[in-house]
């Protein structure tokens, strides 16, 4: 696994429940380290870590269903 000391803000539980595009705003717009990947329930994804990604899970109505974090 990566050393992600030094990214910021790694993960945003205030966000389950939110709509996706604005959960993904606020989260570059807390840690510009990273960027927010909107990614809907049931899509294949790679599975490497990166410190610098925030993948945000959101069901058919665009609502974060998952706690986005780094990785």
């Amino acid at each position: 696994m990566s050393d992600c000391s030094d990214t910021g803000k790694s993960s945003w539980p205030e966000l389950v429940g939110v709509n996706g595009e604005a959960a993904a705003a606020i989260i570059v717009q807390e840690n510009p380290k990273v960027g927010a990947v909107i990614v809907k329930e049931g899509m294949m994804v790679t599975m490497d870590f990166r410190c610098d990604r925030v993948r945000v899970w959101v069901d058919k109505y665009g609502i974060v269903k998952q706690t986005p974090q780094i990785g």
